[in-house]
Order: C-alpha cells, then structure tokens, then sequence
C-alpha cells in the first residue's frame, strides 16, 4: 500500500497539507505546539513556510509526511519483532 497515495485521498490531491490539519490529524497536538516540537526537533518534518513571514501558512508537503509515516511504521515492526520475535 502506498501512503503517499493514501494521503493524497485524505486530503484531496493537495501537495502541501497545512500544518494544523497535519498537527490535529496525526498527533494530536496543537499547532503551535507541533510547530515548537519540530523547530526543536523533536519531530523530524520539514515545515515549509508559504512566505518568510513569522506569521505566514505552513504545511507540510504530501511526500515528507508519507515518508515520515512510513519510518515511524518501520521503526513500530521492528521493536514489536524484537519483543515477539518472528512469526
């Protein structure tokens, strides 16, 4: 299954998903808060900035969340084979 085609559903073929659907959708946060949490780098996204104002639009792009999903994926199968080991 290919989550960036997935997403491209969810969110209607957008290539930037704003970062307050992003932040509500897949962790719950607030947006100021996932905005603080990847500047901290805590959350490793990229976030683009629609101009360079402090205040502007920002989004993450369709691919980085797909590919950001899909490393967290990994990162769950492999620490649940290590608890469980191989079927």
């Amino acid at each position: 299954m290919n989550t960036a085609f997935l997403l491209m559903a969810m969110y209607s073929g957008r290539p930037i998903i704003p970062a307050e659907d992003v932040a509500r959708d897949f962790f719950e946060l607030s947006t100021d808060k996932f905005i603080r949490k990847i500047s901290a780098g805590s959350i490793a996204l990229p976030l683009i900035r629609m101009e360079a104002s402090q205040k502007c639009a920002k989004g993450v792009h369709i691919e980085d969340l797909a590919e950001y999903l899909d490393k967290r994926r990994a990162a769950a199968v492999a620490e649940c084979m290590q608890l469980q080991g191989p079927r």
